[in-house]
């Protein structure tokens, strides 16, 4: 296609600049004859918010139609099956991971299938869906999390009071910078995820060591509503400043690649699992909603499994 004709990300509109004798025969027309959809993407978000989709979610979704529209060339709503299944195909051989074809090929479900109203099941009815390898999540060891919320944050002190939060209380990202003053309850040692994933708003244990991190840290910067904010009246630290702040702890600390900040919750479940919290108790703490899920953090790290003795040397089998 010509460099002068493009798709317009914010719209799902293609357009074109380029003479019609300058294109593709007979896209031309239906390019420069196509009606204008400004409202085609804000329907479309419109329409996953009211499903109640997470913000994330509804940003996926949004940008997979976009490629899709971008790929053909075309405003996504005047696509049919087999444009459809042509997109689908690059993607598989370009090839993409497991999680983003099934994020493309629900995304299409949710725009043709269910804004559309569009017969797009016995498409992707046909279409296998790739399975993700499961593989341990990467942890710290217990050593590692307290080196890194020392040595990593020295000097740093939103740093040390950030990440002992999400370790702590087991967060997420998002969770963690969406922190507000009133969720904490003091007297009850107890934080209330206020900003989850899938809405489901939990409680989940404050230690006395940081419940007097974070009464330190509101004592010098008094926020009023955020948690976690660069001033008392500003929004709060965005999902790069929250990575940024881990990597550089990280760095600073000597420890091995694990991951991103994600690594601290998974730490926190695998400590209480090899501390002999029930399963569904971590479950809640961590807002589950499935305890397969979970389940996933029934691992052994290799140096605990370092420390585990065969039942057989237990026994005394001299004979």
């Amino acid at each position: 296609m010509p460099k002068n004709a493009y798709i317009n990300k914010s719209k799902f509109t293609a357009t074109a600049n380029a003479l019609p004798g300058s294109l593709p025969k007979g896209m031309a027309a239906k390019i420069i004859t196509t009606p204008p959809r400004g409202d085609l993407r804000q329907r479309f978000v419109n329409y996953l918010t009211l499903k109640q989709l997470a913000r994330r979610t509804v940003e996926s979704y949004t940008g997979w139609i976009y490629q899709l529209a971008k790929f053909h060339h075309r405003s996504p709503d005047l696509l049919g099956n087999e444009e459809i299944q042509a997109w689908l195909l690059h993607l598989i051989h370009k090839p993409y991971s497991a999680s983003s074809l099934n994020l493309a090929i629900n995304a299409i479900r949710s725009f043709h299938g269910g804004m559309l109203g569009l017969e797009v099941e016995s498409l992707l009815q046909g279409i296998k869906r790739p399975r993700r390898s499961v593989q341990p999540p990467a942890v710290f060891s217990p050593e590692e999390v307290e080196r890194l919320v020392t040595v990593g944050t020295a000097g740093d002190p939103l740093a040390r009071a950030f990440l002992m939060t999400v370790y702590g209380c087991g967060l997420r990202l998002s969770e963690a910078i969406h922190v507000q003053v009133s969720d904490i309850d003091s007297a009850r040692h107890q934080l209330r995820v206020s900003a989850p994933k899938g809405g489901r708003q939990r409680l989940v244990p404050l230690s006395d060591n940081l419940l007097k991190e974070l009464r330190q840290w509101y004592k010098v910067h008094r926020p009023k509503q955020w948690l976690f904010a660069p001033g008392p009246d500003e929004e709060p630290i965005n999902r790069s400043t929250g990575q940024n702040l881990y990597y550089r702890a990280r760095r600073r600390a000597g420890l091995q690649n694990k991951n991103g900040i994600h690594s601290l919750r998974h730490s926190f479940a695998t400590h209480f699992l090899e501390n002999g919290v029930e399963i569904t108790v971590v479950q809640q703490l961590l807002g589950h909603a499935s305890i397969s899920t979970t389940a996933r953090y029934l691992h052994v790290r290799e140096q605990r499994l370092g420390q585990i003795r065969s039942p057989l040397g237990l026994l005394r089998t001299e004979s």
